[in-house]
């Protein structure tokens, strides 16, 4: 199938096939005709299926339709026609180049973001002036909302990206109060990785007879991506796993994850001592800082990025070859999508998870979750001298379907700012 065959606007297929794409994926194949119609949907699908222009596309097709009907006066706060709800801001960031990408061809189209950690003033022009599509978090766009400067009163296409994990930052409330901002005619379009439990609750709440669209479990392998396991036998010996793979040649660019904010911090200036081109990348980071470490991956100014789950979520740099689990998930659910940051556009990527004898129990749930064994690898010279647990090591009397994340480490408090680690590898203190 090619994007022809979706009875998309001529400006749109141009635009796809000016960045480069051909054949839409299998959820743009199976979500952009009912999102045309104007269908209600809950939509699952893996990261990296596509699913961004899944409903930017329909989300476009509405603004060109518009363009055939009077424009307000000037000075008249219309407000948006289509809005995006998203967890965090660096997919907030993504969606709106993703929108700007295949409308550029669609004549006068404004986006804007509305976000947390970017001046109030930015935004708020961008709200008073002529908009078709707003990408917001919902935080922030409740602060606009309640102070009467933003007008959601002509939205005509609510989309929910992410909205588990919206959720589970504690949005529930902030989500309905926003809809409810919205006309009751509209289309809403949800994407979340499951629609069980309060996700579920809140689909029936905002959507009318939706249409289920459910591409792959959020359990299928990544095909493009090769899975291992490193047991550590304690911290220095995960730190010296950490160097050893980040000198290796194959490393075109390495994303590491971290439990912590302050592990991030950390880490990344440990890496740094030792000649990295690396930077963190977490929600504690003013919002411009944040965005020029982005462009500094981007640009491949930066070899090697210590990032957080939130601050991670929604990043699409092709070039990362390897993902790293320094630090474990929270959640099993959190595994797959930050694996999902590599092995992008068609190419292999690399995903290694550190662990230490405690985080036994979270990689027996990731695999559970997973449906698939982490084959266990060596390095030369750095071979654990403690027996490998058991792949399906005893869980304990925790509480069947509930998450945990890895147990305290018990790891000193953090070195202060300014000073220097007594040798390469050593725990902060």
């Amino acid at each position: 199938m090619s994007f022809d065959t979706l009875n998309l606007h001529e400006a749109l297929i141009r635009a796809v096939k000016t960045a480069g794409y051909t054949a839409p994926t299998e959820v743009q194949t199976l979500a952009i005709p009912p999102a045309m119609a104007g269908r209600d949907l809950m939509v699952s699908s893996n990261t990296g299926s596509g699913k961004t222009a899944s409903f930017v596309l329909p989300a476009l097709t509405r603004v060109l339709a518009s363009r055939s009907q009077p424009r307000p006066p000037r000075g008249v706060m219309q407000g948006p026609r289509i809005l995006v709800l998203t967890p965090t801001r660096e997919l907030a960031m993504q969606v709106a180049k993703a929108t700007m990408d295949y409308g550029r061809f669609v004549p006068g189209l404004s986006v804007a973001t509305v976000v947390g950690g970017v001046p109030y003033g930015l935004q708020l022009k961008q709200l008073r002036g002529p908009l078709d599509i707003l990408i917001a978090t919902p935080g922030r766009l409740i602060d606009h909302l309640e102070s009467g400067k933003a007008v959601l009163g002509n939205i005509e296409m609510l989309v929910l990206d992410e909205a588990d994990r919206m959720l589970d930052m504690g949005f529930i409330d902030p989500i309905h109060h926003i809809a409810a901002a919205t006309p009751k005619a509209r289309q809403t379009v949800m994407y979340s990785a499951t629609f069980g439990g309060h996700v579920g609750r809140l689909a029936e709440d905002l959507l009318r007879t939706p249409q289920r669209i459910e591409v792959s479990s959020q359990t299928e392998a990544h095909a493009d991506i090769e899975q291992r396991l490193h047991w550590a036998d304690d911290f220095q010996h995960k730190n010296a796993l950490l160097d050893h793979i980040l000198t290796e040649r194959s490393v075109e660019q390495a994303l590491v994850f971290t439990s912590t904010q302050r592990d991030a911090d950390w880490l990344a200036e440990r890496l740094g001592e030792m000649g990295h081109s690396v930077a963190a990348l977490h929600g504690g980071m003013p919002q411009g800082r944040r965005n020029r470490v982005l462009q500094g991956l981007r640009s491949k100014h930066l070899r090697v990025l210590v990032a957080t789950d939130v601050a991670a979520r929604g990043l699409d740099v092709p070039s990362i070859s390897h993902v790293i689990n320094f630090g474990l998930p929270m959640k099993e659910e959190d595994y797959v999508h930050r694996i999902g940051r590599t092995g992008r556009a068609g190419r292999a990527g690399l995903a290694v998870t550190l662990a230490e004898r405690r985080d036994s129990g979270m990689i027996h749930r990731i695999q559970r979750y997973t449906t698939q064994r982490i084959a266990p690898t060596t390095i030369v010279g750095l071979e654990p001298k403690r027996v490998e647990p058991k792949p399906a090591a005893p869980m304990g009397q925790r509480p069947a379907g509930k998450s945990f994340g890895p147990r305290p480490s018990g790891r000193p408090a953090f070195k202060p700012a300014g000073k220097t680690f007594s040798k390469p590898g050593a725990r902060p203190r």
